[in-house]
């Protein structure tokens, strides 16, 4: 039994794109497996995760993609909680298939980052739609917050 907390609880959401209104990224988050978010043509695309007053430390990101529509090859660019700066933490390659998929994340080992992370960008690089399109179900992330 872990001790991770749902860490969107704590945060705003940011996309690179929208389809159209009724695929918005409301959707992402809604906990409702009939409803999505869903970007417009062209790579690369984003989600973005500002914690609003929260320092974190992300553990697991799980994401339901529906096939044909999955960001392959994801980079999450990590801003830490002094620093405006966007780096480059790690990456996840997604299968494309249509179940959720889940993604141990490392640990914030390195020195400025040991301090929580403010924000967390969500690069998709490729993805298996020949235009580019994600089209994202559902969307979680645990962690922690970090104290002192």
């Amino acid at each position: 039994m872990s001790d991770f907390i749902s860490l969107l609880d704590l945060a705003t959401l940011k996309v690179s794109s929208t389809l159209d209104k009724s695929v918005g990224k409301r959707h992402l988050v809604d906990k409702s497996p009939e409803t999505c978010w869903t970007s417009q043509q062209g790579l690369p695309q984003y989600i973005q995760i500002n914690f609003k007053e929260s320092r974190v430390q992300p553990a697991r990101l799980s994401l339901t993609f529906q096939g044909g529509f999955v960001g392959t090859r994801c980079v999450l660019h990590a801003q830490s909680s002094t620093s405006q700066e966007w780096k480059i933490w790690t990456n996840v390659y997604p299968e494309d298939v249509n179940r959720q998929q889940a993604f141990d994340l490392p640990t914030l080992d390195e020195t400025e980052w040991k301090s929580g992370l403010a924000a967390l960008k969500l690069v998709f690089e490729e993805s298996s739609d020949f235009f580019g399109r994600i089209t994202v179900y559902d969307l979680s992330l645990e962690g922690r917050i970090v104290t002192a």
